[in-house]
């Protein structure tokens, strides 16, 4: 009898996930925001011909998707709660602007910064409603259904074509027009001519001279500063439009970076200038364009469009709403698919029909899907963060992913899924899903936790406050925030302020300085 190793066969049984094409779908879905949800939905129907949108065929037979508002109803019927579809308000977004001037190389002109607002209060009774909003006269729509704000923005002339008018009028020289259409497409927004021009010598077998020379005759084009190479070229053409291009103001435009550290007695030795003349140079300096073809029309900036809006209902409680515009609704047409079914014979044509009806029904289910989770998460933020929604930022809370994901039953990559990209608009304004999820910091008073993004509120706050001739350094700040009950170390504190773009003190210091002259 051999003692070798025996084959035995076991049956056994375990679970696994498979992921299927669809399942993968559905997951890409959640994290689409609304723009590339609406392009997938555009590229489906084209592909399919048994999809379409409402209002685009209507159709009698069409079967609309369920959406979530249909199931909010439901349950608010059976629940006697309140239910009502309207359109959100638009709400202005009140800021104010604090001026900071860079001290830079680059720019030291003052730069506007927005501080938030917290708004009016709101209330909050515990009572939350959601349901999908409808259209509004909000739209930016004329009596003609007309974009009127995308009409405004194409009859606004581009630096480009600004550029080649005058092209086309002051220059003749052939090689030139060909040269100088090159360098219009060259320049960046601010009109600085900053790409490398020696492969256009290459390309069009030209020399440096004839080069240089159309570079200086279109540094004569309006805007005045445009095509320079550096900001003290560009500095130096607004002043010799002005006739205030001397020896002097040569001088210090070489020295822009002693300019921008304030020290102003080596720049009157330089200059050869006394201090109150460089005080008048320094002046007309300030008055000048850094950015020459900043007021130009440039890429339109695409406004963020909430996926679901925040409303304070009759009751004092919230309404959630999704947002029917960003979200597109999807038909099936049966009718169009019963008559095809009718004439369809062969096997292959049969399953290609079976197929698309198939990936209809999936794709409606999808989308009802995306929109309750999107639903069900919102409604939970707000009911997690209604102090912030009550009396702004000083009250927001710490969240993490796993306390909204324990809350509605929902794995934490879920609920990252869903809030990333996705936005809620507000009275207090539009804020992405991510916004309310923060770190938190202790409190040194007994009380709970502190939000992250609450520190950075007092933070900007005693900045804005603070006296410019003697700004607060960040050992400054920490002991001031100690002393309102958040725990935070200087190191906290300074990486706090570099995310909100805020100098260093003595930078600070400095702007005032310059903004003193």
């Amino acid at each position: 009898m051999s003692g070798g190793p025996k084959l035995e066969l076991k049956q056994s049984q375990t679970q696994s996930l498979v992921m299927t094409q669809q399942l993968q779908q559905s997951i890409k879905l959640l994290q689409m925001t609304s723009l590339e949800l609406q392009e997938f939905i555009e590229q489906e129907i084209e592909q399919n011909p048994l999809l379409s949108l409402e209002g685009s065929e209507p159709n009698d037979d069409d079967t609309p998707r369920k959406d979530a508002s249909d199931v909010s109803v439901e349950s608010d019927q059976e629940d006697g709660e309140e239910r009502e579809i309207s359109t959100p308000e638009s709400q202005a977004d009140n800021t104010d602007a604090s001026e900071w001037l860079d001290a830079s190389e680059e720019q030291f002109w003052e730069d506007e910064g927005n501080a938030y607002d917290s708004g009016q209060d709101s209330m909050f009774d515990g009572h939350l409603s959601y349901h999908t909003a409808g259209g509004g006269s909000g739209s930016g729509e004329d009596e003609d259904g007309r974009n009127v704000l995308e009409q405004t923005v194409s009859a606004q002339e581009s630096l480009q074509d600004h550029l080649l008018e005058q092209l086309m009028v002051d220059v003749h020289d052939p090689v030139m027009r060909v040269l100088g259409s090159k360098l219009i497409e060259m320049i960046d927004e601010s009109g600085y001519l900053t790409a490398e021009t020696t492969p256009l010598l290459e390309q069009l077998g030209c020399d440096a001279a004839t080069l240089e020379r159309t570079i200086e005759t279109l540094q004569g084009f309006d805007p005045v500063g445009v095509f320079a190479r550096t900001l003290a070229e560009c500095l130096a053409l607004q002043l010799k439009d002005k006739n205030r291009y001397d020896p002097a103001m040569a001088a210090l435009l070489a020295n822009l970076d002693i300019l921008a550290k304030g020290d102003l007695l080596i720049l009157s030795k330089r200059c050869a200038v006394d201090m109150e003349d460089l005080r008048e140079m320094i002046a007309e300096i300030k008055m000048l364009d850094p950015k020459p073809a900043s007021h130009f029309v440039h890429d339109v900036v695409q406004v963020v469009q909430p996926d679901v809006f925040l409303r304070r209902s009759k009751q004092g409680g919230w309404q959630i709403e999704l947002n029917s515009q960003a979200l597109p609704r999807v038909l099936i047409n049966k009718r169009y698919h019963a008559e095809i079914s009718k004439q369809v014979h062969r096997k292959e044509d049969r399953k290609y029909l079976n197929e698309h009806m198939a990936n209809a029904h999936w794709l409606v289910r999808a989308l009802d899907q995306r929109a309750n989770t999107l639903l069900k998460v919102s409604t939970e933020i707000v009911a997690q963060q209604d102090a912030f929604f009550r009396q702004g930022i000083t009250h927001l809370k710490p969240l993490t992913l796993k306390d909204i994901a324990d809350a509605v039953g929902m794995h934490e990559s879920t609920i990252s899924r869903v809030t990333t990209n996705k936005y809620l608009g507000t009275a207090r304004g539009n804020f992405e899903l991510r916004y309310f999820f923060t770190s938190s910091i202790a409190s040194t008073q007994g009380a709970k936790d502190i939000s992250s993004k609450t520190v950075q509120h007092y933070i900007e706050e005693l900045i804005g406050a603070e006296d410019p001739a003697k700004p607060l350094s960040d050992d400054a700040l920490m002991v001031l925030l100690q002393q309102k009950g958040m725990d935070v170390a200087r190191r906290t504190v300074a990486k706090y302020r570099e995310a909100m773009n805020i100098p260093t003190s003595a930078t600070r210091k400095r702007a005032h300085k310059m903004s003193l002259l």
